[in-house]
C-alpha cells in the first residue's frame, strides 16, 4: 500500500523503469504529481508491470500510487477482450478433485486452459487436491487493467472460500501466491491457512526425490513474471530447483529485479511496443548462451509462444522441465 511517509523523493522508482527514459527530475515531478492528485505523464506510459515499487528502495510502494490514480484517471487503455476476460473468469464452473487426506490442495485458479501441455501430468502432483474455477480466481490480474477497487471488493470472500478447504495451499498461479502473501495486508486481512508457492513445493519435491533426477546439463533463461514483483524473495526457491535438476541460469540484462514484462498486458493497446519489449526479452535469452527460456505464469508462457518461436528459442514450463529432470518427458526440438 502506498505510503506516503516512506517516500524520499529519489527518484528511483521511475528513473529505473525499462519502459520510459526518465531522469531524477522528471520521476520527481510525476510522483509529486500523483501525491497531490493529479495526473501526471506516468500514467499514460505505464504498462503495469509493478516493478517501481521493487525499485522503492523505502518501501513507500509507488505502483500502489500508480494504479490508484490509473483508476481514478482511466489513463490505462484497457482493451475490451481484457474486460471480457476478467468479467468470465468468475463463472468458469468450480472442481474439486480430491485427493490424499495428508496431502495440500493444488490451487490452479483459472489457469488450466492455459498451461502448455502436461504441464501437470507427473508424479510431482500425485495425491493432491486439486481446485479449480471463478471463485478460487484470484483477482491480482486487475492490476494489468489499471484497477485497483475489484481486487479489495473481492479479496475476503477470495480468502474465505480458499480457507473454506481447510487444508494447506500451494498455489500454482503467480498472482494467487502474490495476493495471499502480500496484496491482502494492503486490505488488513489475515490469512488463517498455511500455503507455499509451486517453486517452494518442486523444491522440496525434488530434493526428497534426487534419486529420481537426472542432471538436464542445458543454460536457462528465466522469465519472471510481474506479480514476482510482490514477492521477490522466493527466487531462491528457483535457484535450488536449477541446481537440484542440473541447470545453469546465466547472467542475462533482463532477469531478477530487472525482469522484463511479457508484454500481455499490452499486446492488444500497444501492439507494436509488445513486440519490442518481446523481442529484447527474447534476444537477451539468446545472447546469454540460454538453451531455452523458462517460464512459471500460464499466461506468460503464452505469451511467449510467438516471439520464442520467431527467434528459434525454446521455451519450457517450469513444471515441464522438472517432468525431463525427473525423465517423464524428453527435452524438446526446437519449433518449427
Amino acid at each position: 500500500m502506498w505510503d506516503a511517509s516512506k517516500c524520499d523523493l529519489c527518484g528511483d522508482c521511475l528513473v529505473k523503469c525499462l519502459y520510459v527514459d526518465y531522469d531524477k527530475d522528471k520521476a520527481v515531478a510525476d510522483i509529486k504529481a500523483l501525491m497531490e492528485g493529479k495526473e501526471a505523464d506516468i500514467l499514460h506510459k505505464c504498462i503495469t508491470c509493478c516493478a517501481c515499487s521493487e525499485y522503492c528502495p523505502t518501501g513507500a510502494d509507488p505502483f500502489d500510487l500508480i494504479l490508484k490514480m490509473l483508476e481514478k484517471t482511466r489513463a490505462f487503455p484497457v482493451a475490451q477482450e481484457m474486460i471480457g476476460f476478467f468479467e468470465g473468469a468468475f463463472a468458469i464452473p468450480n472442481e474439486l478433485i480430491p485427493g490424499d487426506p495428508d496431502k495440500p490442495v493444488f490451487s490452479l485458479c483459472i489457469m488450466e486452459h492455459w498451461l502448455p501441455d502436461r504441464a501437470l501430468d507427473s508424479q510431482l502432483f500425485n495425491g493432491l487436491t486439486v481446485v479449480k474455477g471463478g471463485e478460487y480466481f484470484c483477482l491480482l490480474g486487475y492490476v494489468h487493467l489499471g484497477l485497483e477497487s475489484p481486487i479489495e471488493k473481492k479479496a475476503q470472500e477470495f480468502i474465505d472460500k480458499l480457507a473454506s478447504l481447510g487444508k494447506d495451499i500451494v498455489f500454482l498461479h503467480d498472482d494467487c501466491y502474490a495476493m495471499v502473501n502480500a496484496k491482502v495486508k494492503d486490505y488488513g486481512i489475515t490469512v488463517p491457512f498455511n500455503y507455499m508457492h509451486l517453486f517452494e513445493y518442486l523444491r522440496n519435491y525434488l530434493r526428497d526425490h534426487q534419486s529420481s533426477i537426472t542432471k538436464l546439463g542445458k543454460k536457462v533463461a528465466y522469465h519472471r513474471p510481474c506479480a514476482s514483483r510482490y514477492t521477490p524473495e522466493k527466487d531462491a526457491f528457483l535457484d535450488e530447483i536449477f541446481e537440484l535438476i542440473g541447470v545453469e541460469r546465466p547472467p542475462r540484462k533482463y532477469e531478477r529485479e530487472t525482469a522484463l514484462c511479457c508484454a500481455a498486458s499490452i499486446i492488444l493497446v500497444y501492439p507494436e511496443f509488445a513486440a519490442e519489449v518481446q523481442a529484447k526479452n527474447v534476444n537477451d535469452a539468446i545472447e546469454c548462451g540460454a538453451d531455452a527460456i523458462i517460464t512459471l505464469c500460464p499466461m506468460c508462457d503464452r505469451a511467449l509462444r510467438r516471439p520464442t518461436t520467431q527467434y528459434g528459442l525454446r521455451k519450457i514450463f517450469i513444471t515441464n522441465l522438472c517432468r525431463m529432470a525427473l525423465g517423464e518427458e524428453p527435452w524438446p526440438e526446437l519449433a518449427a
